[in-house]
């Protein structure tokens, strides 16, 4: 009637819902338990709307992760899904670039919908409608309470209907609460790869691409190629960077191996970390790539962005595929490496060797260039056979100009899955009867007692020795105290990627100084 139409415009006028405060309006997400699972772990993903409950079933020795988020009643859900259709129509004429920006345009506008329909919206109703709206218009939808968790590496959709499964730092593979239905699914993969900014459909059913945190991912869209329905496997990028003194700790590395490999890369000697999928190549990569000197160039080159530096003197190259059917504006990591060449880097970093690249690399290599990269390969042998056979097709030669080669492995150490680097290997020349590339194991992983053995005498240490003019003392006191520097991060917790980065620079600028300053002298 005309009287509840003007009492409506009354209450429009006053309309103002206060800020929700949790202490007086109650929690926005409660965990009422699962039948046969008790709980082992929990913690906050997105404090105050999200968090994750590990949950263990001893019959069936089952671990679940539960994500647990803000429940909606049947009148809350009708209101979310009528406020979204009105907002889609109203954010058509919106252009905002910034992600925060669009979350406050986002709270702006569920405020004055919900100011039409005049009923009472709680602190409680209001935040829980606000969280939904910004999840699934902004961030990631359904999974953006996984891509806020530190410990989660992978994250795996295998169809619809089906739980998506994660692999988790402490419970590994685990089964999750949250499925699609199929319209959903297809509708995320869809949404999913336009914000990678790519195009997915029955056409191109299958896409690689990067999202815009620097995480991996691979989608294929309907049933055409996978039959349980439209798939998605994201690995995760860390916004915080993997650091040697977090290898150390892990164990994958011992601190005598990292302050030999210290030694070497601030010495100019070229590397490959060669292990399986998921090995931890890139992270070792990463990590070690901080051993470079400060002021040194550094030309970087990637399929996705994944490498993190702390120095200035940077050029980090990123492949791109190309715009039309004919190929026309890829660039490739074969492009890339040309270019950089010409760019006069010190330190030349590839992300993965897996074909012709691989050549120009060796080439650069033997013309005195410093090269670190990784690649598919479980043993020596193995990577030096990938290496000489197409479609890489390196000349052994050339192969020499290499000087260290590690191969780590995703193993088992007391019954747990752990990261491990096998061995360090030289590369020393070429038998001049058998024509054989000769190798020297300087460290090997010792997997009965989990110890890393120091099994050789490295030339590279011995050629250091030399064009640096010291005696045998001078570079044993040389690797100590980078040993004895690194253990003193480990010891003392010192785990930011900016203060270990300063330390080492500090090391490489005045030594005496820092070991001055952190009582080794």
């Amino acid at each position: 009637t005309f009287f509840d139409k003007v009492r409506n415009l009354f209450k429009q006028e006053t309309f103002e819902i206060e800020a929700y405060n949790p202490d007086e309006h109650g929690p926005l997400s409660v965990f009422k338990g699962v039948e046969g699972y008790e709980e082992i772990d929990r913690y906050w993903v997105n404090e105050p709307y999200a968090f994750v409950v590990i949950l263990f079933n001893p019959e069936i020795n089952d671990y679940l992760y539960y994500l647990v988020e803000p429940e909606l009643s049947d009148f809350e859900t009708t209101f979310l899904t009528e406020i979204k259709d009105r907002l889609r129509n109203a954010l058509l004429v919106e252009n905002i670039e910034n992600k925060d920006d669009k979350e406050a345009v986002l709270d702006e506008k569920i405020r004055i919908i919900i100011k039409d329909y005049a009923i009472d919206v709680t602190p409680l109703m209001l935040e829980k409608i606000s969280y939904y709206i910004k999840r699934d218009f902004v961030r990631y939808g359904k999974i953006d309470p996984l891509m806020n968790d530190d410990y989660i590496e992978d994250i795996s959709g295998n169809g619809h209907n089906i739980p998506l499964f994660l692999y988790h730092r402490i419970y590994h593979n685990i089964a999750t609460n949250i499925a699609f239905t199929e319209d959903e699914l297809d509708s995320f993969i869809i949404r999913l790869a336009q914000k990678c900014g790519k195009h997915i459909s029955l056409a191109e059913p299958m896409v690689d691409a990067s999202m815009p945190d620097g995480s991996r991912v691979q989608m294929t869209l309907s049933t055409t190629i996978t039959t349980h329905g439209s798939t998605f496997t994201i690995r995760k990028f860390s916004e915080v960077p993997i650091t040697p003194i977090d290898l150390i700790d892990w164990g994958t590395f011992s601190s005598e191996q990292m302050a030999y490999l210290w030694l070497c890369i601030e010495n100019n000697k070229s590397l490959i970390y060669a292990g399986g999928t998921a090995s931890g190549k890139t992270s070792s990569l990463n990590a070690v790539s901080l051993f470079v000197p400060e002021k040194a160039k550094v030309v970087t080159l990637e399929d996705t962005r994944e490498i993190k530096l702390p120095h200035t003197n940077w050029i980090p190259g990123v492949t791109r595929d190309s715009f039309t059917a004919d190929e026309r504006g890829a660039v490739d990591m074969y492009d890339l490496l040309r270019a950089a060449l010409r760019q006069r880097p010190e330190y030349l970093i590839v992300g993965e060797v897996r074909g012709k690249e691989a050549l120009t690399l060796f080439q650069a290599m033997s013309t005195g260039h410093t090269t670190f990269s990784t690649m598919h390969a479980d043993s020596v042998p193995s990577a030096i056979h990938r290496l000489e056979n197409p479609p890489i097709s390196v000349p052994r030669n050339m192969i020499q100009a290499l000087d260290i080669m590690t191969i780590q492995a995703q193993t088992y150490v007391s019954g747990k899955r752990a990261r491990k680097n096998l061995k360090i290997v030289e590369i020393v020349d070429i038998d001049p009867n058998t024509r054989n590339l000769r190798t020297n194991d300087i460290f090997v992983w010792d997997s009965a007692r989990d110890t890393f053995q120091r099994t050789g005498e490295s030339q590279c240490i011995y050629e250091i020795q030399r064009r640096r003019g010291w005696n045998a003392a001078q570079i044993n006191e040389e690797l100590h105290y980078r040993e004895k520097i690194l253990d003193y991060m480990v010891n003392n917790d010192i785990r930011d990627f900016k203060e270990i980065s300063e330390i080492i620079k500090s090391y490489q600028a005045t030594p005496e100084k820092l070991l001055q300053k952190i009582g080794l002298k």
